[in-house]
């Protein structure tokens, strides 16, 4: 296996390689290489790897999401009406604060 150090570039032969593609096994020089995955991988090499990868279906993953959320304000929406409708059975007389002094009053009279 010849030396890195005296190997050129497959693109440029003025250039020296400075690393050698694991997918094709050609020396690159610093301008036609690139990190992919954590691998230093060629232009050509890379685009390879791209069209192979199977392109990801729309999944029915963001119609949960927006039923998920959906959701979410109902219950939040249904919390909050219950929270209305239970302080609208709370007798005006509280909210005037003539609850507190008719039972300071009852106190009174009954020493």
């Amino acid at each position: 296996m010849p030396s890195l150090v005296h190997q050129r570039c497959l693109n440029h032969g003025e250039r020296e390689a400075v690393a050698r593609c694991p997918s094709c096994g050609q020396f690159y020089c610093r301008e036609c290489i690139t990190e992919h995955d954590d691998k230093v991988i060629c232009a050509s090499c890379l685009i390879k790897i791209k069209r192979a990868a199977p392109r990801r279906k729309r999944s029915l993953a963001s119609l949960g999401r927006v039923a998920a959320l959906g959701a979410g304000f109902l219950m939040a929406w249904f919390f909050f009406y219950l929270l209305g409708t239970a302080l609208l059975t709370i007798p005006t007389s509280f909210h005037d604060s003539t609850a507190w002094h008719s039972s300071q009053a009852k106190d009174e009279e009954n020493p």
